[in-house]
């Protein structure tokens, strides 16, 4: 009996470390910085991608851990969040605090000496905005959607920086492109989870009044930058015609899902808005990765 309660416990302890680095979420993220690696590498290196993917995860499971020991106690107040292993006691802060720095450490060691200098600075960056920066300022206004879309847009680019060791206009559009898409997709996020949000007095839409017009008229806007984007892969000759073809129609798509929430401004709305983004960056980068391959 003893030894079935010792296994209980084992399995609940490891599987709040798993939530802690909020799988799903850190997964997106390695695709989209396998991504990067991919397109830009004439020859994959299967071995040293299966390590970035390694690095990637853990740059952002550490990211999600700092982000959720800062938040703790207004993680409490949100339905959405009451439950994640802190605020629920599944895990001790210095249990989280020590999981991340390995995490930190792990990402930091692959990405400093088995790619380069300039990848392993980037994701350090990446997580010092994110958990640092990005997460204080989610209490002060939406100028936390621009910080927080700068370490949403870096897993492409350091992709490819840590496949070739060098900038350039490639990398700089992969990262155009995800950053822009991050402002529909993050406000389309507050929008539904409104309420919730300001139980932990997170102000993260555009406009002052919250669920209006004048957010969804910005939400379009920033949607509308996506459409000439999705084309310029093709000029730099990164990826062929098909793939920006495809990137346009979804980008229209997208674009009128903006319209339509325009129209109707409600939760509804944004809800599908939301889902919307979650189909147009995979579909796109997918897109990018078959015309290149």
């Amino acid at each position: 009996m003893s030894l079935t309660v010792s296994q209980n416990i084992v399995s609940q302890k490891l599987k709040a470390y798993y939530d802690i680095t909020k799988f799903r979420l850190s997964s997106t993220v390695v695709f989209s910085g396998a991504f990067g690696f991919i397109i830009a590498s004439e020859k994959i290196d299967w071995a040293k991608l299966v390590l970035f993917c390694i690095a990637a995860f853990s740059t952002t499971a550490a990211a999600n851990i700092i982000n959720q020991i800062i938040e703790k106690d207004l993680d409490k107040l949100m339905r959405r969040t009451e439950s994640r292993p802190l605020p629920s006691g599944k895990l001790t802060v210095k249990e989280a605090a020590i999981f991340g720095w390995i995490m930190a450490a792990v990402a930091m060691y692959i990405l400093f000496f088995v790619f380069n200098v300039k990848a392993g600075l980037l994701a350090l960056l990446s997580m010092i905005l994110y958990g640092f920066v990005y997460t204080p300022l989610k209490r002060v206004g939406p100028v936390a959607v621009a910080v927080g879309a700068l370490p949403g847009a870096f897993p492409p680019m350091i992709g490819w920086v840590a496949a070739v060791n060098h900038f350039g206009l490639e990398p700089g559009i992969l990262f155009a492109i995800q950053f822009f898409w991050q402002f529909p997709h993050f406000w389309a996020i507050a929008w539904v989870l409104d309420e919730d949000y300001n139980k932990a007095g997170f102000k993260l839409l555009p406009s002052k009044g919250g669920q209006n017009l004048n957010s969804a008229i910005q939400i379009m806007i920033y949607t509308l930058f996506l459409l000439p984007l999705c084309w310029v892969p093709y000029y730099l000759g990164m990826t062929g015609i098909n793939s920006g073809v495809i990137a346009m129609i979804f980008g229209v798509l997208f674009l009128a899902q903006t319209f339509h929430l325009m129209r109707r401004v409600d939760r509804k709305a944004a809800l599908q808005l939301m889902f919307g983004s979650f189909i147009y960056l995979p579909v796109v980068q997918i897109a990018y990765l078959l015309d290149k391959l």
